[in-house]
């Protein structure tokens, strides 16, 4: 017979600290361990740095145009690196997930190499191409089109340094889709081009989203590439370099507490956009959907 026929009250359930305690306890306490200590290695060089700023100048430190022109420059050449990889990379990541074709095993090593080069190494070969005496520099410079020292500079060298990321999350994410149901798809008379848009994207979407994120993220933190292609316009990590070398660590805290702080916001955001972008390929069901046996009637 049931308790509560006796009179006698139910045992309460365990509360969400309990049952988290009782992971841990349950063989769970090594990999706590050695996750925290990860975690604390990361989180202490911040900690450290929050506690020797000058707080009390650091007002009037921010307030500098400089230094507001250089955050400006980076978050306007990180957003145009990324959609610029977006559009060639996505297309670039299925078409490494889904066709077989001589060489694509080098094409996809060569994808890695841009992560294995020293960023400085990445500038100096950029400006070989790109810069004055290049093959793509010279001819635009002698007509008065330098690339080099220019916004449009920044962001070709953020892009090279960036593109990896969203490549290989892309095709990581298209490879995952069960490809019965790209060719169910094409059953129901859907092109390749239908195909990407109206069955692999929506599937993949969230995958792509981290790279993309990933990808903006590493344009804005980029410094050997951009420093050596283009060190004019400064962005934020060039300026804080420049800070540095000439006045000291002192005069480059604040700008590398304005870096902190436009890191955490980026992470709300990518908090916010993951929320969201839920509801935003759920409201595409008219235009990202298969045509059903009627439509093609």
């Amino acid at each position: 017979m049931k308790e509560r026929e006796y009179g006698m009250p139910r045992k309460a359930a365990p509360g969400r600290a309990m049952r988290a305690f009782s992971r841990f306890r349950g063989g769970g306490s090594v990999l706590w361990l050695l996750g925290l200590c990860l975690f604390c290695y990361l989180l202490a060089p911040m900690l450290s740095f929050l506690g020797f700023l000058p707080w009390s100048q650091i007002p009037a430190m921010l307030s500098d145009p400089n230094a507001q022109e250089a955050l400006t420059t980076s978050l306007i050449s990180a957003s145009c690196s990324t959609l610029f990889i977006a559009l060639f990379g996505i297309p670039l990541g299925y078409v490494l997930a889904r066709f077989n074709f001589p060489g694509k095993t080098l094409v996809s090593l060569l994808l890695y190499v841009p992560l294995v080069f020293p960023p400085v190494v990445s500038g100096i070969i950029l400006l070989l191409l790109y810069g004055p005496y290049g093959i793509i520099g010279g001819p635009l410079a002698a007509r008065g089109w330098e690339i080099d020292d220019t916004l449009v500079g920044v962001i070709i060298a953020q892009a090279f340094v960036s593109a990896p990321f969203l490549v290989v999350a892309a095709r990581s994410s298209f490879e995952s889709i069960d490809p019965n149901l790209e060719k169910v798809a094409m059953t129901l008379g859907q092109k390749r081009w239908g195909l990407f848009w109206r069955v692999s994207l929506p599937l993949a979407w969230r995958g792509i989203l981290a790279g993309l994120i990933l990808a903006w993220m590493r344009a804005l933190g980029e410094f050997g590439a951009t420093v050596v292609m283009a060190y004019h316009p400064y962005t934020l990590p060039v300026y804080v370099y420049v800070q540095l070398s000439g006045s000291g660590v002192a005069s480059a805290l604040p700008l590398a507490l304005l870096s902190l702080g436009v890191s955490i916001l980026v992470m709300g955001l990518v908090v916010l956009i993951e929320r969201r972008s839920q509801r935003i390929f759920q409201g595409l069901p008219r235009w990202l959907t298969l045509p059903t046996q009627k439509q093609e009637r």
